[in-house]
């Protein structure tokens, strides 16, 4: 008997051993993953927070790309306009003497090719009209110099556009009188005077327009 309660001490005791030693396993066991969420929560918390920064800098950064590749372009647009503005205006500067070249050649050659006429009255009436197309042409021409001259340069052609009517009118009248009493006196001074009007148009294109 006494060996026999020694023997279920041992057991007993064994038994209780293994019990305490199952429970402070089974503690340590929860302490540990009690501890572990924590970190897991923080180290969430951490790499969300940096994602958000991460994704916030991104964004930031493409808006101040996109502000300035926005400025850039409205530089560029408005360069491009003045240039292109400054371009055309210097564009219609430049022809307008070649624009007046062009008509003068071309009422020049339609001259040339006119039909020739047979009496005196129908000479004298196409040279008329010649002159009075000349001189409207002259006047054309006066006014755009009007615009392109300074006040200073345009009192001075003013005073020698006077000057060559006058020479004009008086060459007409020599010239006519070469024919003084004839039927072809009034022709050749209407004549004269399409004739230079003409070659003032030329000559003021050519040394004034610009």
């Amino acid at each position: 008997m006494k060996i026999n309660r020694k023997f279920l001490m041992v057991i007993l005791t064994v038994v209780l051993v293994i019990l305490a030693a199952c429970e402070n396993s089974s503690e340590e066991s929860n302490a540990k993953s009690n501890n572990g969420s924590p970190d897991s929560s923080s180290t969430q918390n951490v790499n969300g927070d940096a994602s958000n920064k991460s994704s916030k800098d991104t964004n930031d950064t493409q808006i101040n790309e996109q502000e300035d590749t926005s400025e850039n372009t409205s530089t560029n647009s408005n360069n491009e306009k003045s240039s292109t503005s400054g371009n055309g205006d210097s564009e219609v500067t430049e022809n307008k003497k070649e624009e007046y070249l062009k008509k003068l050649n071309e009422m020049e050659e339609s001259d040339k090719n006119a039909e020739a006429k047979t009496t005196t009255s129908d000479m004298e009436e196409q040279e008329e009209e010649r002159y009075e197309k000349w001189d409207k042409t002259l006047n054309e021409i006066y006014g755009v110099l009007k615009e392109q001259l300074s006040t200073e340069q345009m009192s001075k052609l003013r005073e020698e556009q006077r000057n060559w009517v006058k020479q004009r009118d008086e060459a007409a009248k020599e010239a006519s009188l070469e024919y003084e009493g004839g039927s072809t006196e009034s022709l050749e001074y209407v004549a004269t005077q399409a004739t230079l009007t003409k070659e003032r148009c030329y000559e003021l294109v050519a040394n004034y327009m610009k």
